[in-house]
């Protein structure tokens, strides 16, 4: 029998504690049909629309926004995501299955995703099943829990099976169709995570995720770990626990008491190791075979940063470190260098502008190197920025710069540091570089781990520090480890 499949998808992680706000000319929007074409693309989207190819599904897309990590999110995005959303919605089909983030935050609405649910629940009535994949640095809520069946969390970080993950939870809804109808269980901890601490190579995430695969199976059909993003300011912001399945709510209730007891035992394995980034400077003029990387937390991109921190670019600067290599996200250094020549310099300020907690623009004299528009092709299909993006990414216009020893990669638009492709693109060979800044907390290393003979997590200031005290909570639960140790 044929069964007709509503898919839409909404992603943002959304940083309560930085300057701007995220519109909706800041999503990328696809609307009913235009989302058949992300078929077999490298995106959770595209793997489940690959997938129900191979079954007897007629998928009816309905809509698509994503947008890179940011700002608290305008109203406006949500209200015309759910206009968009009812304009599309069949009365008739068998299910519904959603491509989430989990953490997305708007100016009136703390949990996104649990109150579009919550309104998805009341059109589909209770007889059909709401499915869906979702990231595993999601702040899980019981709104969510409570408004659909099941929801499939990404178990890697860095994100290498976000598409994986949204093939399995479309395996689970055909399973569903088929034969039972299961549940979601949730538990919340009081366990904050640093960004740099949710790694699924190293604890706690590993043993956590270890210990959920051996609870799957037979009754239990998936078992989540949502690491959460400290970042949103939340009352559900934190470690989460789902069990989804079609067994008693006495064996769900003891599985999630188990993990909550381990994620207790582990929960300093999480915390931040970073140095000071003046520190750091001499050991960078000690003979290495080798590329240093210095990964910059506190400016994470993928955190939600604007990527145009000037923290390790200054001290590169100060202490004339050569054969470095920085990625800046500055729009306006870019408009300011088009009436300039390849070969060409001028002096101009960089970075500084995206965050009160930065030191500021640095002014530099700048060689003009080469410009470009900033589209490349992924290398790494499989990759953290492929889950968000797909197959392509687009940097905006480009200048490639170099100021004394140190290569400037100036783009227009924000850019996650998950593939190498973003500077092999611009005639930049990262692995020849002697040293290189990530803006990144922990999805970097699958792309760069293979190429670094050394790496180096520095403390700057930014808007994603692992210093939690730093930031203004107002709305987080009380009693959370570490703020309230």
């Amino acid at each position: 029998m044929s069964r007709r499949i509503l898919i839409a998808g909404l992603s943002h992680e959304t940083h309560s504690f930085v300057d701007n706000t995220t519109s909706l000319a800041d999503f990328d929007i696809r609307r009913g049909t235009e989302m058949l074409a992300s078929a077999g693309d490298a995106s959770p989207l595209g793997g489940v629309l690959e997938y129900a190819n191979g079954q007897d599904w007629e998928m009816l897309p309905a809509i698509d926004y994503r947008s890179t990590p940011g700002g608290t999110v305008e109203d406006e995005v949500v209200e015309t995501w759910w206009s968009d959303f009812k304009d599309a919605w069949h009365p008739d089909c068998d299910a519904v299955y959603l491509v989430l983030h989990g953490a997305m935050v708007s100016n009136s609405i703390r949990d996104v995703e649990g109150e579009l649910l919550r309104h998805i629940r009341k059109l589909a009535g209770s007889g059909k099943p709401i499915f869906g994949v979702y990231d595993l640095h999601a702040n899980f809520s019981p709104a969510m829990a409570a408004n659909a069946d099941c929801l499939v969390a990404y178990r890697e970080n860095p994100h290498a099976d976000a598409r994986e993950a949204a093939v399995h939870a479309a395996k689970l809804l055909a399973k569903c169709l088929d034969t039972a109808r299961p549940s979601m269980h949730l538990r919340q901890t009081n366990i904050l995570l640093l960004p740099t601490g949710t790694g699924t190579a190293d604890d706690p995430m590993r043993t956590l995720e270890t210990e959920a695969r051996l609870m799957e199976g037979d009754d239990v059909w998936a078992v989540n770990i949502a690491a959460g993003f400290a970042f949103a300011d939340t009352p559900d912001t934190g470690l989460s626990f789902q069990v989804v399945t079609t067994g008693s709510t006495e064996r769900a209730a003891q599985n999630l008491a188990k993990l909550e007891l381990l994620a207790g035992d582990l929960r300093e394995s999480g915390l931040a190791n970073e140095e000071p980034i003046r520190s750091i400077m001499p050991r960078l003029r000690e003979p290495t075979d080798g590329l240093t990387v210095l990964v910059e937390p506190a400016d994470n991109i993928g955190g939600g940063a604007p990527g145009d921190g000037t923290g390790c670019l200054r001290a590169l600067v100060e202490h004339q470190i050569e054969n470095a290599a920085v990625c800046i996200n500055d729009p306006k250094a870019v408009a300011r260098l088009a009436g300039v020549g390849v070969g060409g310099k001028t002096t101009l300020p960089i970075g500084g502008k995206g965050s009160r907690l930065d030191l500021g623009p640095l002014e530099l004299e700048v060689e003009l190197l080469a410009r470009s528009k900033g589209r490349f092709e992924l290398e790494d299909k499989q990759s953290h920025l492929a889950s968000m993006l797909g197959d392509f990414a687009d940097m905006g216009d480009c200048s490639l710069v170099r100021h004394a020893g140190v290569t400037l990669l100036l783009t227009s638009n924000k850019t996650a540091p998950f593939d190498l492709g973003q500077w092999r693109s611009q005639g930049v060979d990262p692995g020849v570089l002697n040293v290189i800044v990530v803006k990144a907390a922990v999805a970097h290393k699958r792309a760069y781990g293979p190429i670094t003979k050394r790496s180096f997590r520095v403390d700057t200031p930014g808007p994603c520090s692992s210093n939690l005290l730093r930031l203004p909570y107002k709305h987080l639960r009380r009693g959370m480890w570490p703020l309230d140790a």
